[in-house]
């Protein structure tokens, strides 16, 4: 009963979803039509992957569709922390340094920096300086803060989207877009990166079309619409991206390189997919949201807020209720149901985690999937999902499963 009355109370927000993903689909059919898309791009090169006419057509489609200078998509790219780290040490050089400005970053990212592990080539161990502003006492920028952060050594911003592992609010491009304003104000010369995972297409722009100079994503996140089977982008300032991709690949051979391997057409078609995968995961999250919320349960975002990323927080406020909730979801997912989730060491996170992913592409996070570091306040964080009605059922199952 509760489920259904959460769906009835969404009908007005599921409509202006629709339209959010309309406007979406209606710039990407555009940037297909203006690069002339044509069954010859689906045709794959081998070796080195010179003269890639897929991949090089690709590259310029989804720099128009973000309003960047330059793209890069890459199926060499292992995931989203593979691209983002690209990124940095494309950009930053011994003695620079790095500030981020939403706190800590996300686990992954911590190994990159060099926060934790030692010996593997952290962004530390090249003497590239790392400060992170803290969030206020409410979760939020600290704003204030910002306005004197920012010193003749910082060459690079890390603008953190996502919430991530933690209890805030995922930032919106109006705030982004504050955030670069402020710091462009004090360094003119400093490099605003945006890490854009989980944040694609769920508003009608993207970071580099409001100031960003350069962002990168995980292609089995919101733009491989569920289908790429692995890959990651780099998008932004020309030059910034060509320092990215030879990163990848190496200097001298840059964006130049990278065999497709006969995975064009899907790259192409999981992008024109992936505004209304975003929009279903969008719709679920405001779902399971509305019944956790009514169940007595801190969620994060709100129910009837608009949403600035895949992601939906549920506090459960133990390790049981942690387990059970993924176990729920398992039993609802398309592969693998019969599996029991259980805690685990995962490669880059400091936690134990607990994942509920039983989807088509291993680790895919626009299928619907669970997961949570198994440590207090133990939160669950839901995403993804490639029609609302099926994370319905899951929340069903998921709902018996804590009680």
């Amino acid at each position: 009963m509760l489920i259904k009355e959460a769906e009835n109370a969404l009908i007005p927000i599921f409509s202006e979803i629709d339209q959010m993903v309309k406007q979406n689909l209606k710039k990407t059919l555009a940037a297909f039509r203006n690069h002339r898309l044509g069954f010859h791009h689906f045709a794959s090169v081998t070796g080195y992957g010179h003269d890639d006419l897929g991949r090089e057509t690709l590259d310029k489609v989804l720099a128009e569709i973000m309003q960047a200078e330059a793209a890069m998509v890459r199926i060499q790219f292992v995931s989203g922390t593979h691209a983002i780290a690209c990124a940095l040490f494309g950009v930053l050089r011994p003695g620079d340094e790095m500030l981020a400005v939403a706190g800590k970053p996300y686990d992954t990212l911590e190994e990159v920096i060099g926060l934790r592990g030692s010996g593997q080539g952290s962004l530390t161990e090249f003497n590239i300086n790392y400060r992170q502003l803290d969030l206020t006492a409410q979760g939020t920028i600290d704003w204030e803060g910002l306005k004197t952060a920012i010193k003749p050594k910082t060459k690079l911003v890390l603008i953190q989207r996502s919430c991530g592992y933690s209890w805030r609010s995922s930032l919106s491009i109006a705030e982004i877009k504050e955030i670069i304003k402020i710091v462009k104000s004090q360094n003119s010369q400093t490099v605003c990166f945006v890490d854009n995972c989980y944040g694609e297409l769920v508003e009608t722009v993207e970071p580099t079309a409001v100031g960003a100079d350069l962002m990168a994503g995980s292609l089995i996140k919101n733009l491989g619409g569920t289908i790429v089977t692995t890959g990651g982008y780099i998008a932004g300032k020309k030059l910034l991206v060509e320092s990215a991709a030879c990163r990848l690949t190496s200097p001298g051979i840059g964006t130049e390189g990278g065999a497709t391997l006969n995975q064009s057409r899907l790259l192409f078609q999981g992008l024109f997919l992936a505004p209304q995968m975003v929009g279903e995961a969008i719709k679920g999250s405001h779902l399971i949201a509305y019944v956790f919320d009514k169940l007595g349960y801190e969620v994060n975002p709100l129910p009837m807020v608009p949403r600035r990323d895949i992601i939906q927080g549920i506090k459960l406020g133990s390790p049981e209720k942690l387990k059970a909730f993924c176990r729920g979801i398992q039993t609802y997912s398309p592969v693998g149901s019969y599996l029991d989730p259980v805690p685990a060491e995962m490669p880059g996170y400091e936690s134990k985690l607990v994942m509920a992913g039983g989807t088509f592409i291993d680790g895919s996070t626009s299928e619907f999937s669970a997961d949570g570091p198994l440590r207090e306040p133990y939160i669950v964080f839901c995403q993804g999902g490639t029609h609302w009605t099926h994370i319905s059922l899951a929340l069903e199952a998921a709902i018996e499963a804590i009680i």
